[in-house]
């Protein structure tokens, strides 16, 4: 054989640690992809693009500005928690009477909006007002919710001088400091609060709407969504809760109305939720209840409905964005993966709503070539490109003073390319931030579970006597196996990494970095392999000296055994996660049972020391106390006067330390309950009463 190099086991523990967290790190970094981002917003002064030039020399557009503002006055009006059937479905008709006539018979426009998840209202609100996806990780990073430093409709609005007053979810005055000329935060954080939450906002609703020193309202009301959370869609408090919602939505629409003149630009009142709410009432994951919330858009300027009702459009959560920012004169905001929704601006003419989705593609097309470093090969791109020529074609038409039917029917297939290529370009975004990496997703995985069949593999190395681990060193057969595999790996690496049309993390490092990768996972192939060769070689020529083991399991060993692959089974299922203590209550008193039943058996039952108890004894509490009972008995025969002063004394700490391990259990499990009753958590339990109620 070979020479080994021996390590110690705390040598060996540590390094497969240290190997575990480049692991962990490898995974964890495929886990959470980096958003699409574009530059921060201090550096997007740039002016907006002109309309596309006309072929032929000499014409040039002369609409350079950004188009002015198509509303005077916006109110967003933001339900938490607003499902799409609470609107569109039986109970917007039964509780929502002023809303459902709006939809059906007034000037609106009505959409079903789709939200990604996480369905949490913090991210919500990012998507909302900035048009981009934030991923997970921003849940994890916002748990404070510091100022959002991305470009965005309310920062936009600011610096165009608009004047927002905003009430509601305390939430927006941490996202946009300093941005309102008016506020009134109420918190979230009182879920069992249905009515004084969404007072507290309506109480300024008569003043607000008498004044005319304001260009944007927002307003969120979060009553609905604690309903949700304490008793479900379905309990007799929705309605009279919707039908609030329906009386202040008709109070603003009358309000707005009766605020218009002739001369002026028209009011836009915009109705939405921030996400919907599951059957049980709770939201975040990604089901239909909880992605689907209402999107309506209100304004004398639109056509009034006729025909039969229709089902109403999907559009994406974060199309709002560039719609608002149209709708006030305002530049889409950078980061923004959104559509404009064109019903809106449907009833501007051919020329403005050219512009308009001209600028919305040129916005994404941007940020496509921020992020992507092949942008011309994408078909969004591609599509944006000839739409934008065809543009040309139609603006020299138009300059020509061509008023003809050909320029209307020319200016709508046009428009029809733009969408075609908005939607593209979006989709492709989107999916840049929803995307895993899932290569280093791999490697990371690969890596964890090399090193945890290592460990498996040292488990009786370690409880031996000799406490070495044993690394093979060079064994031509496995420096052999060694080569090949990271010759192997590295194929695939260039594989992969040449392949893949999305950016892998693990691809962009450097080539030392990677290479290294694969020998370590090489190296760590090799050991679990050498190891399992020895203990195959063991097996055939048994040790001269073999280790005394005690074979027979104790019910200790096999209830924590049983217990762990459980409890990892069990989180195959997302209730299972969600009631994730209730798991480890009822296995941490199963063990303090057990434990109970153990200690008596050892302090009561075996008084007599038969060698092959102790051996079982020595993984529990008082290995130590019975190991001294035993020395008691043969003691005395050495005659030794020393020790026998000292075994005396055991015995006497010996009696309290018997009633101090065999009560110990119990006050464990006292313990545990009342840590149950402390705080009812998850889902299903949440609304009971606990202590930690009745302490506050």
């Amino acid at each position: 054989g070979g020479r080994a190099m021996r390590l110690r086991l705390g040598v060996f523990a540590s390094a497969c640690l240290l190997v575990e967290a480049v692991g962990v790190a490898l995974f964890l970094r495929g886990f959470f992809p980096l958003p699409v981002r574009s530059l921060p917003r201090r550096e997007t002064h740039g002016d907006p693009p002109a309309e596309p030039a006309p072929p032929g020399r000499g014409m040039v557009s002369n609409w350079t500005k950004i188009p002015s503002p198509l509303f005077k006055k916006v109110v967003i009006m933001l339900i938490d928690g607003l499902r799409d059937d609470f609107v569109f479905g039986s109970k917007g008709k039964q509780f929502m009477p002023y809303t459902t006539q709006v939809v059906e018979k007034g000037t609106s426009y009505s959409f079903i909006a789709e939200a990604n998840p996480p369905t949490v209202t913090m991210p919500r609100i990012k998507a909302l007002m900035t048009g981009s996806i934030p991923g997970f990780i921003d849940v994890i990073v916002n748990l404070n919710s510091p100022a959002l430093l991305d470009d965005n409709l309310i920062w936009q609005a600011k610096t165009a001088g608009k004047r927002i007053i905003f009430y509601g979810d305390d939430t927006w005055v941490k996202l946009f400091p300093k941005h309102f000329v008016e506020y009134d935060g109420t918190t979230s954080f009182f879920v069992s609060d249905f009515t004084e939450v969404d007072n507290n906002v309506t109480r300024h609703l008569d003043r607000v709407l008498k004044r005319e020193d304001w260009d944007l309202l927002i307003l969120h009301y979060l009553g609905l969504d604690h309903i949700g959370h304490m008793t479900g869609p379905s309990s007799p408090l929705v309605g009279p809760k919707l039908r609030e919602m329906d009386n202040i939505l008709k109070k603003i629409h009358i309000s707005l109305l009766s605020k218009e003149e002739a001369a002026s630009l028209p009011n836009l009142l915009v109705v939405c939720g921030d996400h919907g709410m599951s059957e049980t009432g709770s939201h975040g994951g990604s089901s239909e209840g909880e992605v689907h919330t209402p999107l309506l858009f209100i304004s004398s300027t639109f056509e009034k409905r006729s025909g039969p009702l229709t089902q109403p459009e999907l559009v994406q959560q974060t199309d709002l964005a560039s719609t608002l920012a149209v709708g006030l004169g305002l530049p889409i905001s950078r980061n923004s993966v959104g559509n404009l929704i064109l019903p809106v601006v449907g009833g501007k003419t051919m020329r403005e709503q050219l512009r308009f989705v001209h600028l919305n593609g040129f916005q994404l097309s941007r940020l496509l070539q921020e992020n992507t470093p092949a942008y011309e090969k994408d078909p969004g791109y591609e599509h944006f490109k000839i739409a934008e020529k065809s543009h040309g074609n139609w603006i020299k038409l138009y300059l020509e003073g061509n008023n003809s039917e050909i320029l209307l029917n020319l200016g709508k297939k046009v428009l029809k390319q733009y969408l075609e290529a908005l939607k593209t370009l979006s989709s492709s975004l989107s999916k840049q931030v929803a995307q895993y990496d899932m290569y280093s997703m791999m490697v990371g995985t690969v890596i964890i579970m090399e090193v945890l069949l290592l460990l498996l593999l040292s488990v009786p190395k370690a409880l031996s006597n000799e406490a070495e681990f044993e690394v093979p060193l060079s064994p031509p057969l496995f420096s052999l196996l060694f080569y090949l595999m990271c010759l192997m790996l590295c194929a695939v690496h260039v594989v992969v990494c040449t392949s893949a049309e999305s950016l892998c993390y693990f691809c962009s490092m450097s080539w030392l970095a990677a290479v290294g990768v694969m020998m370590l996972i090489s190296g760590l192939m090799c050991g679990i392999l050498s190891a399992i060769a020895k203990i195959f070689e063991n097996s055939r020529f048994p040790l001269k000296n073999p280790v005394v083991s005690s074979s027979s399991w104790s019910e200790i060993d096999v209830l924590i055994l049983a217990g762990t692959i459980g409890h990892v089974l069990s989180l195959g299922a997302s209730s299972f996660i969600e009631e994730e203590h209730q798991t480890w209550y009822f296995l941490i008193n199963t063990l303090c049972l057990v434990l109970c039943q153990e200690l008596c058996r050892n302090n009561f039952r075996l008084k007599e020391c038969d060698p092959q108890h102790n051996a079982t004894v020595k993984q529990n509490f008082d290995g130590i106390e019975e190991a001294s009972e035993c020395k008691n008995i043969d003691i005395p025969a050495t005659g030794n006067s020393k020790l026998g002063k000292a075994t005396s004394s055991a015995e006497f700490i010996k009696g309290s330390d018997k009633w101090i391990s065999l009560a110990s259990p119990w006050i464990i499990l006292v313990c545990c309950r009342l840590l149950r009753s402390l705080n009812q958590t998850g889902v299903q339990w949440a609304h009971r009463p606990d202590f930690g109620h009745w302490l506050t």
